[in-house]
């Protein structure tokens, strides 16, 4: 029996379409830069992740609950003796994070440019509804999706009820992005090719082994190879 066609392509947003992890480690550098005196600079790492690990579920994933979570951090290895000049400054960091302009990723316009004329795409993202329809409409690329989806989490089923909604149905779509964890392992679970596309470090609260052998998984070195991949799963 001849496989389905696909119809549709979902992209990820931050580190695929556009650079987002490294503001992310250049604020987390000065974050342990500012809190050298109290603590060693693995130590608050390791505090800063467990505090983001605990608050996704009330902040979801994006820079303000990364803010929330470095000033928590500041305030329990200081044992609330932070002074409100070290928290003026992680507001700052995490104003000015918000305020970055948009650093599109090499192949990324010409890939999404490509696929709009002969698939439906559509960006599908976690994060912050504001600051990713901000860095969206910066991009110049939110003319060409079909559709926007911003996620508060990436399961199965989030893109079993994306592709019905958008597309055709998971067996006829693609998602592309830089998260085995979130893009790639449950858009397969859901019936889906994944298309993994790294770049750069990974959050580690995204890291997970990567499906080698699945027959609807692909891993490319960046978007330049995109279109013809697409083309020989049976775009």
């Amino acid at each position: 029996m001849t496989a389905p066609a696909l119809t549709t392509i979902g992209f990820d947003a931050d580190d695929t379409l556009w650079q987002n992890e490294a503001y992310f480690r250049l604020t987390q550098d000065r974050f342990t830069a500012l809190l050298a005196d109290h603590a060693a600079p693995e130590h608050l790492q390791a505090r800063l992740l467990e505090a983001e690990r605990r608050n996704i579920g009330a902040y979801g994933f994006g820079v303000k609950g990364f803010t929330l979570s470095m000033i928590e951090t500041a305030i329990e290895v200081t044992e609330g003796r932070v002074p409100a000049s070290v928290i003026q400054e992680l507001l700052g960091a995490g104003r000015a994070m918000l305020d970055h302009p948009v650093e599109l990723l090499p192949h990324a316009r010409d890939a999404v440019v490509a696929l709009a004329q002969s698939h439906r795409i559509v960006l599908i993202t976690k994060g912050d509804l504001l600051h990713q329809e901000r860095k969206l409409a910066q991009s110049g690329l939110g003319d060409y999706f079909h559709a926007v989806e911003i996620v508060s989490d990436k399961r199965p089923d989030t893109y079993a009820r994306v592709f019905a909604r958008h597309g055709t149905g998971a067996d006829q779509a693609a998602m592309v992005g830089n998260s085995l964890k979130s893009d790639v392992i449950p858009a397969l679970d859901a019936g889906a090719f994944g298309i993994y596309v790294p770049q750069g470090e990974t959050w580690a609260l995204e890291a997970a082994e990567e499906p080698a052998g699945h027959p609807r998984y692909a891993q490319i070195p960046d978007l330049a190879g995109l279109s013809a991949l697409i083309a020989r799963f049976g775009g």
